[in-house]
């Protein structure tokens, strides 16, 4: 496969440009001229065929494909930067950026990094929290951990572990609960995907909440498993990763029904080409979660 080199002068330039949106503020960080700056972003978009930016009398705008362009090269150069200053430091460290849906970090991963890291000092583990929506490109992300289905479009998809539903509150609530009718007279919390309480109830033989029925949409678990901590709702989430709720008995598990609608995912772009580190983590993720009680807390 032939590649293409294009010179890093004007790549630099049209990064910088790009982030300050202003070739006068580009030339001073870059320390040349305006026209320096101007040439080389020139010649940049005649090389690709592109134009970059739209110039107009309040400054510069970025086109489809500068704003594409752009986080690629910002991953490239802090990238540079970084192994350069590690050369320079005497340090072979490695870096991973991952982004991890709030309800996985907080229920399974955050109590187990501490035993990464003892095993992999060398790779300092960046971490993002996410509501299981997420731009891998935008935030530059080696790995992304997600709920749902596993199809995303343009992405490679792990299976980490199943994430069954069941109904979760707080004892004195469930006291009130001897069979899945008696929840029709409570307050129903859910996250933002509408089907679940509908495919639990089915799953026990009773029918969709009805529209009268209060029902509070949380677009995070862990929050919702707050205000079910509170005594507000029936939260439907998964027990698996509220073990540590569920062990102090701060809530329960009032009937043993769960259902299968997703499961958590490590994902990454097709595009990522996966480094050391990241199959270092990788592979740790998958022998941990494979452990007595890995899918637990």
């Amino acid at each position: 496969m032939t590649r293409s080199y294009l010179p890093l002068n004007a790549l630099r330039a049209f990064e910088a440009s790009a982030r300050q949106l202003s070739f006068t503020k580009a030339a001073i960080e870059l320390h040349v001229t305006h026209a320096a700056i101007s040439q080389q972003v020139k010649s940049l978009e005649q090389q690709l065929q592109r134009q970059l930016f739209i110039r107009n009398s309040r400054g510069l705008v970025l086109t489809p494909e500068g704003e594409s362009l752009l986080p690629v090269l910002n991953d490239a150069f802090d990238r540079i930067a970084e192994s350069l200053d590690r050369f320079l430091r005497g340090q072979l460290r490695e870096k991973i950026k991952i982004g991890v849906v709030g309800t996985f970090a907080t229920g399974w991963l955050l109590p187990r990094l501490a035993a990464f890291s003892q095993r992999y000092p060398h790779i300092d583990v960046q971490l993002s929290t996410h509501n299981n929506r997420v731009d891998s490109v935008a935030e530059g992300l080696d790995y992304a951990i997600r709920y749902g289905s596993g199809a995303w479009h343009g992405t490679e998809a792990q299976l980490i572990c199943d994430a069954p539903l069941a109904p979760l509150c707080t004892p004195a609530l469930a006291a009130g609960l001897r069979e899945p009718a008696d929840l029709q007279r409570c307050v129903l919390l859910r996250s933002y995907r509408r089907d679940e309480w509908a495919t639990w109830l089915a799953a026990v033989g009773e029918p969709a909440p009805l529209p009268t029925q209060q029902v509070m949409m949380f677009d995070s678990s862990v929050n919702m498993l707050e205000a079910a901590q509170a005594g507000l709702g029936i939260a439907l989430a998964p027990p698996s990763m509220f073990e540590h709720l569920l062990r102090g008995e701060r809530i329960v598990q009032p009937f043993a029904t769960t259902v299968s609608l997703g499961g958590y995912w490590l994902t990454r772009l097709q595009s990522r080409v996966e480094t050391d580190a990241m199959r270092d983590f990788a592979g740790w993720l998958t022998e941990s979660i494979a452990l007595p009680g890995g899918q637990g807390g």
